[in-house]
């Protein structure tokens, strides 16, 4: 698109006082929105280790230290509580994560533009950058997306370029609502922030953990020993505050599952499983994991989730396949992302069973493909190309009629 003229954005305030950033912020709270963005570490820890906070407001960039010595963050959650004000992110969930932990609630309401520009047919999880080149014509620097941020004093550079994750984010947050509520889209936009304003998508369940680890077995009894063992190290990993992989790599507790060691001196044969961590708290702690989960009756045993097996029901590939190119014309002629639409999982899930996939068939997805899916399946509905493009015709009499997508 043409280079837009470049808006005039307040000069950024580094605040690193509890008294300097309750002032900053109180005005916030009279505006409609404020754009919200977070600079962080998390290479060396499974909580992300806050570093910086920005926050832009109509006439105001406040940047907030937030590893300044004796900083009370509590003014910061007052604003992120303030229903009356809309929080704005791009690519949200990290940022969510953040503050969920850090106060024990979600930011309400928000608006995630990274979400908002797949509804408005910007392509699958468009980046920052990207987004404000195509509203904009505008490039923005990114030299510093991979700085440390936990170091200090922060440079000049780093705070022009933090304050540019928010300023620029006004002008796109402007553009996407403008579009998407001519196009009547504002509600798609708050179906999808719903999953965003639930505390249980930013809080891993570890007693599911062992499901993605996509074990190659059916046997129930080392299901159980993994879900034990997968369980134990998702608590040790939040106890102890290091990632996961880094505590133990799920190649290990694969293993650890299939060979059910049973005394310090197996588990510290498994491979990548440290000597020191066999003999201490956490090997301990394993070892009782792997007992108490040999121990259970069969009737408490998992199973494999659905789809998953060698004896799982497979859908027809090609019937798969038809749904994924039904999928990308019913998406071309809605201008919106496929990835936001439907998954592969999904997908396979409707060619197995249209029960099993509720979530496309009802809401705009089932206006914008679950209802030509379901008629494909049930074989009311064709395909066909026309001047270039598939378009889908009804199934009628066995004549082709015109289009249902144009």
């Amino acid at each position: 698109m043409a280079r837009t003229a470049s808006p005039i954005f307040p000069q950024p305030r580094l605040v690193s006082s509890t008294q300097a950033l309750e002032e900053a912020l109180k005005p916030l709270h009279g505006e409609r929105y404020v754009t919200v963005d977070t600079e962080f570490m998390r290479e060396k820890t499974y909580w992300p280790e806050l570093c910086l906070v920005q926050i832009g407001g109509a006439n105001d960039v406040i940047l907030i230290d937030a590893q300044a010595e004796g900083l009370d963050l509590a003014p910061l959650a007052a604003l992120m509580a303030d229903a009356a004000v809309i929080k704005v992110f791009h690519a949200a969930r990290q940022d969510l994560e953040i503050f969920l932990h850090l106060f024990g609630a979600l930011p309400l309401p928000v608006f995630d533009t990274q979400v908002a520009a797949m509804v408005a047919g910007h392509g699958d999880q468009v980046g920052y950058d990207s987004l404000v080149g195509s509203l904009t014509g505008h490039s923005i620097d990114k030299s510093h997306r991979f700085t440390d941020w936990s170091a200090r004093p922060l440079s000049a550079a780093q705070l022009t370029y933090a304050a540019g994750d928010v300023t620029w984010l006004r002008v796109v947050y402007e553009r996407l609502h403008r579009k998407l509520e001519q196009e009547q889209r504002l509600a798609w936009v708050a179906a999808e922030m719903a999953e965003l304003e639930e505390p249980a998508t930013f809080q891993p369940d570890p007693e599911k953990q062992w499901e993605r680890l996509r074990a190659r077995t059916s046997n129930r009894r080392m299901l159980a020993v993994l879900r034990a063992v997968a369980a134990l190290r998702e608590r040790e990993a939040q106890r102890v505050n290091v990632p996961r992989q880094r505590l133990i790599k799920d190649e290990s507790l694969l293993e650890i599952a299939a060979t059910t060691p049973d005394s310090t001196e197996a588990l510290a044969r498994v491979r990548g499983v440290a000597r020191g961590l066999a003999e201490g708290r956490t090997g301990q702690a394993l070892l009782e994991a792997i007992r108490q989960a040999q121990a259970l009756p069969d009737a408490e045993l998992p199973r494999l989730p659905k789809g998953r097996g060698r004896d799982a029901a497979r859908p027809p590939a090609s019937l798969v396949a038809l749904l994924k190119v039904l999928l990308n014309a019913c998406c071309e002629a809605h201008d919106v992302a496929p990835k936001l639409v439907a998954s592969q999982e999904e997908l396979e899930a409707l060619a197995l069973d249209p029960a099993q996939a509720p979530t496309l068939l009802g809401g705009w997805r089932g206006r914008v493909f679950g209802d030509a899916a379901r008629a494909l399946c049930e074989g009311r509905l064709a395909l066909r190309v026309q001047d270039g493009r598939v378009i889908t015709v009804p199934c009628e009499d066995n004549a082709l009629s015109e289009p249902a997508l144009s």
